[in-house]
């Protein structure tokens, strides 16, 4: 089947242009092949394999392409990239790989179009178009990949326990196309992950966070989390989630299963492509229920300080799993330890004080805290689900009616150290401090309004009581 108006991009007829130049045949593989055949958006990265040099290849694209783009040239794993009006175009010779036990890096070697398709990851990415003159256009696919695509399945070119004991990371790769696709993983397929899940450990972990930020960020992350779950990848990737299935009985009291729970939440989220971290504080945001479970005859089953633990958890699992130990984690730990609070605010009569208080804590991030506990809100029942929303739309028109009026979300003090310190002739001191901390809570409280006349005011008032006089 010929497949020409997949084509239509000028670059592919230069990239033409130069294979023939250096009598070498080469061809459109994997994602741009795949995308095109299931019309999804085109992902602004194209793969090209060469019978040949595919560093000699993208020397000689940029020589006849206008603004003679720079190559970068990877040598040790032979591989080239420019970039042409936006476009990554990643060039690499067709090759043969055999792998170590011990290793997903692979020994290379020169190899046919044929061994390039057998290294694929999938049927559906092994996929290719030629740009030769003899079958320009022409669908190459020796694996009945676009069979796989029409029937929606995820399947390796190969026998599957050698794919991913090879490499690994594949058993991710498998279950993030499978959830970024809607697609089926092949029954063989998956019980091969599940034979293979204990290589997963060979896995760094920045790959490992690469494929689940992928995952979190598709329509349904619960699909792929499901997956990881039952082949038994997320245990060995995320035991403080997996931790979260199981539900005791008591005296006749259960408890609700916090780990499908969690799933629901995370799909609650609406997703993000840009910035998957609010979905990963709806992953973590109830790992601090497992080790915090308690049953009391009286109130049941409890998890006191189950969001406090977890905050201090999810940093652990950022180091453990290599995850940036930036704002992004002070975000996830923050959204964690303050997940609980709205929800009581919604529960009980909204005063200013608690919803100055809740936007003074929470800051920049009170829209993302809100956004988390509606996501929270996964109960069955109409009437309780109604009212929950009915309740959380109370709390926002609270934070909004405060905030403009008080300014707290970006609070600084009217009145600052230096000021009180020139006030009373004092040094950097105790007393500087109480002051300071007495002039916050009197606005939290809304004893004062956040303004500086009333806050020199108070602060005179208070140091009198606390003996100070101000210099005259």
């Amino acid at each position: 089947m010929n497949y020409t108006k997949a084509l239509n991009n000028p670059i592919f007829k230069i990239i033409a242009q130069a294979s023939e130049a250096l009598n070498i045949e080469s061809y459109v593989i994997g994602g741009f092949v795949r995308d095109y055949l299931l019309q999804r958006d085109f992902k602004k990265d194209i793969d090209i394999v060469a019978l040949g040099s595919g560093i000699e290849l993208a020397l000689k694209v940029s020589e006849l392409l206008p603004n003679k783009p720079k190559v970068q040239v990877f040598k040790n794993y032979g591989t080239a990239m420019l970039r042409y009006k936006e476009i990554d175009i990643e060039f690499v010779g067709a090759r043969k790989e055999s792998y170590t036990h011990d290793s997903r890096n692979p020994l290379v070697e020169t190899g046919t179009l044929e061994d390039d398709q057998n290294r694929r990851d999938f049927t559906i990415n092994a996929l290719a178009f030629s740009l030769n003159k003899i079958n320009y256009g022409d669908l190459i696919d020796p694996f009945q990949g676009i069979n796989d695509l029409e029937n929606r399945i995820i399947k390796t070119p190969l026998n599957p326990d050698i794919t991913y004991s090879d490499d690994p990371l594949r058993m991710m790769r498998a279950i993030r196309f499978a959830t970024q696709l809607n697609f089926e993983i092949e029954n063989d397929s998956l019980e091969a992950i599940t034979r293979n899940n204990e290589r997963i450990s060979i896995i760094s972990g920045e790959r490992i966070v690469d494929e689940l930020n992928k995952i979190l960020a598709t329509d349904k992350p619960s699909i792929g989390f499901l997956h990881l779950y039952k082949t038994g990848l997320l245990d060995r990737i995320l035991p403080e989630l997996t931790a979260l299935n199981h539900v005791e009985e008591i005296e006749g009291h259960t408890h609700k299963n916090n780990f499908y729970h969690t799933l629901e939440v995370v799909d609650n989220i609406c997703p993000n492509t840009e910035d998957v971290w609010l979905r990963w504080a709806a992953l973590l945001h109830d790992i601090g229920k497992a080790p915090t479970k308690k049953f009391n005859k009286k109130q049941g089953w409890t998890f006191h300080g189950h969001e406090f633990l977890g905050g201090k958890m999810v940093k652990k699992i950022f180091e453990r799993l290599h995850m940036p130990l930036n704002q992004k984690m002070k975000f996830v730990q923050k959204m964690v330890m303050m997940s609980s609070r709205p929800i009581v605010l919604a529960e009980d009569i909204v005063t200013d004080s608690a919803v100055r208080r809740l936007v003074f804590d929470a800051g920049e991030d009170v829209e993302d805290l809100m956004t988390l506990c509606e996501a929270d809100i996964t109960t069955k029942n109409p009437a309780k689900f109604k009212k929950y929303h009915h309740n959380f739309e109370i709390v926002r028109r609270k934070i909004i009616e405060v905030e403009e009026r008080d300014h707290i979300r970006q609070f600084q003090p009217p009145i600052t150290g230096e000021e009180i310190m020139e006030l009373f002739n004092l040094k950097p001191s105790r007393e500087v401090g109480v002051l300071k901390e007495a002039v916050k809570e009197a606005i939290l409280e809304g004893d004062i309004p956040n303004e500086y006349q009333a806050a020199l005011d108070f602060v005179l008032n208070r140091a009198h009581k606390l003996g100070l006089k101000k210099v005259e």
